[in-house]
């Protein structure tokens, strides 16, 4: 059942082109998965799943409190590892069929406020190699709207200051030119010259953001200068790397920002991923009408 697994994941890699985050994802799902079916259905081929085998799985997730997004997920990665064995001719029929997906309860996207947001970006007020970089990252990311794992992958080719745009790369190898603020340019230009040569010393290569090694930044990285940076501005807020670009997309749609425009420009392949943010704002309209007007 590991070399099915195996197969798969190469399948994903090679033919399909996916990033290395979304096939990290689909391994750890399958895993856990084909470790149930080993150790508590006592299977030793996939053909030997059945459609009871898939629900017991399901079941064991909501019994170990798993949310119904995470199930969800799960069953898709599940679905698509059994249409791909059907697909090659490993087996005869698919298991996960006509099962009904766990129904995902809608949960808006945290954001912070405009004011929140320049608290944050304006947090880091010592000048040092560090905290210019910090700078130009949050002020990139919320400039673009851009995923963290873009952000760490971008490179110095992929930078276009005088033009006023970045290149980035996105999932399933999509490419995408998205504008830049003169606040942000005024960052990464700072950046790449007053921190990013001490940084890196004698190294070259051509990653944009790099750590104190020099080397490429890391999402855990970042992840552990924002949960620093949302300390020191004093922000009470649960924030997450991607709390930017949340917080992005709904200011633009907030001022009047056409829907597709933004979609384009957070590489959304559906609008009605996009659409999450008009919800946001109309959330956000609600409570300023109840705040402020005398009769609310």
């Amino acid at each position: 059942m590991q070399d099915s697994v195996q197969d798969y994941i190469h399948y994903l890699v090679v033919e399909k082109g996916l990033s290395k985050n979304t096939t990290e994802a689909y391994k750890r799902d399958l895993n856990s998965y084909i470790q149930y079916m080993k150790q508590v259905e006592e299977k030793t081929n996939v053909s030997q799943i059945t459609k009871e085998s898939v629900l017991h799985y399901l079941y064991h997730l909501k019994e170990q409190g798993r949310a119904s997004t995470t199930t969800a997920r799960t069953l898709s990665s599940i679905r698509s590892f059994h249409q791909f064995l059907l697909r090659e001719g490993a087996v005869t029929t698919d298991p996960s069929v006509h099962i009904e997906m766990p129904k995902a309860e809608k949960k808006l996207p945290k954001i912070l406020s405009p004011k929140e947001v320049e608290a944050l970006l304006e947090s880091p007020i010592e000048r040092t190699s560090l905290s210019i970089r910090n700078k130009a990252m949050l002020e990139l990311l919320y400039a673009t709207g851009i995923r963290v794992s873009e952000l760490c992958q971008l490179k110095l080719s992929d930078i276009h200051l005088q033009m006023g745009f970045i290149r980035c790369i996105g999932k399933g190898n999509k490419e995408r030119i998205i504008p830049l603020g003169s606040v942000a340019t005024k960052a990464l230009d700072d950046y790449l010259q007053n921190s990013r040569p001490e940084l890196t010393k004698k190294q070259r290569h051509e990653i944009l953001f790099v750590n104190h090694r020099g080397q490429q930044m890391s999402r855990q990285g970042f992840w552990k200068i924002i949960k620093q940076l949302t300390r020191d501005a004093k922000i009470e807020k649960e924030l997450t790397p991607h709390t930017l670009r949340h917080s992005f997309a709904t200011h633009l749609l907030e001022n009047g920002a056409d829907l597709r425009a933004v979609q384009e420009m957070l590489g959304h392949a559906d609008i009605s991923t996009t659409q999450i943010y008009t919800h946001v704002t109309k959330a956000r309209m609600k409570d300023v009408y109840s705040q402020y007007h005398p009769r609310a």
